[in-house]
């Protein structure tokens, strides 16, 4: 039997404000999602010779990491200073791009997926100290073949999809469906589909031993006549398996370093980065992918019923268009003229209020999240209202008001 390249994802995310808040009124929860965050390098310290884990980190994580009060609030518990130096090591970790405000970007306006992206490769650019990100983790996995020409534009190679949504254009066997890269086109655009065995990322939240993966990915490539390519995905810091601080039952120690060590012997399964993969490898075939998520505790991923499923939710969503329509209209007209210091900061905060209220988070929990979209949404605008005045004002109509 061939050699199996396994390919770990990790996303890490918090939403706006919540370690904060966990902080003040949960203290323990907060520090198990710390510890879970400073385990990651420090365990993989050991293993550069074999370990590959791919990290996808959200821009409202790494904004709440990199801030300067936040840092000096938690010193004592992890240094957020080195942690953020740590995960530079390419030897052991290849961050992913993805959303700042991790919206799901089907669901979002178009008119905000490129400065969620944008505002991401900024931030990511300024603390990894590098210019380029080959993949892609879409938030939650929402994927639709619309975003192809998206993420081309800023410069990615590929995109991780969950495997309920990829169909075969090229004919292919299941195991080939599933355990290589495809291509998946879009116009004239066309990017590389990285796919996420659904079942065995499901095992790896839960918590699995060893010789139970080894003998699961053994028989699903069993027909591979190539070397197959095992993708598993799942959040990295939710869940007992992963925050708990004691290595020997956790993820890390329980599970992956066994597969370590049983790599560095020259086992059938070997660590890998899908960039490496790829260079050696290439992409086979032609598929499409249907528009979805990745599977929740409640719900397949199908028609983002999670996102969606309460008319809270789709209120809210429809409100997110209105006002994205809104800002988008002054963010034009603002191109046209000379902006002052003033005007410029009210056209700015109202645009992140905007793209902050579409985070993930705030539909994801059902109707009891919903609140913090509107919030958000009040203050963008509010903030338009304050900008609007401000122009019309020199136009001579100071009662110019702009809708809620």
């Amino acid at each position: 039997m061939s050699i199996i390249h396994h390919a770990l994802v990790l996303n890490l995310h918090q939403p706006p404000g919540n370690l904060e808040h966990l902080l003040a009124e949960q203290p323990w929860e907060a520090r198990e999602i710390l510890y879970a965050y400073d385990r990651i390098p420090r365990f993989l310290w050991g293993y550069e010779d074999v370990a590959r884990v791919h990290l996808s980190l959200s821009g409202t994580l790494l904004e709440t990491l990199s801030n300067p009060e936040f840092q000096s609030s938690v010193y004592g518990i992890i240094d957020c200073g080195s942690l953020l130096w740590h995960l530079q090591n390419e030897r052991i970790i290849d961050v992913l791009g993805t959303g700042y405000y991790h919206p799901v970007f089907p669901l979002i306006p178009e008119a905000d997926r490129d400065e969620h992206i944008a505002r991401w490769q900024g931030i990511a650019r300024h603390l990894f100290w590098r210019n380029g990100f080959q993949g892609f983790w879409p938030p939650e996995m929402g994927f639709s073949m619309e975003l192809i020409p998206l993420l081309k534009k800023f410069g990615y190679r590929y995109v991780i999809v969950d495997s309920e949504h990829v169909e075969p254009v090229t004919p292919m066997d299941w195991h080939e469906l599933r355990y290589r890269p495809h291509i998946a086109r879009h116009g004239d655009d066309e990017i590389i589909v990285i796919v996420r065995d659904r079942e065995l990322s499901d095992a790896q939240e839960s918590g699995m031993d060893y010789i139970w993966f080894v003998k699961e990915v053994a028989q699903r490539t069993q027909w591979c006549d190539f070397e197959p390519l095992v993708v598993t995905c799942t959040d990295g810091e939710n869940g007992g398996w992963f925050r708990n601080t004691q290595n020997e039952v956790n993820f890390w120690g329980a599970f992956y370093r066994e597969l370590l060590d049983e790599a560095r012997k020259d086992s059938l399964i070997r660590p890998t980065f899908i960039k490496d993969y790829l260079d050696k490898h290439g992409a086979v075939g032609e598929v499409r992918v249907k528009t979805g998520a990745w599977n929740t505790g409640w719900h397949h991923g199908n028609d983002f019923v999670q996102w969606t499923g309460s008319q809270a939710q789709k209120d809210s969503l429809a409100r997110v268009e209105k006002v994205s329509a809104q800002v988008h209209e002054a963010l034009t007209e603002a191109a046209e003229r000379e902006l002052g210091d003033q005007e410029r900061y009210e056209l700015e905060s109202a645009h992140w209020r905007l793209l902050r209220a579409e985070t993930s988070c705030n539909f994801y929990w059902g109707e009891d999240w919903v609140n913090r979209c509107h919030t958000d949404l009040d203050e963008a605008v509010a903030t338009l209202n304050r900008f609007r005045a401000k122009k019309y004002s020199l136009d001579g109509d100071p009662g110019w008001h702009l809708p809620g």
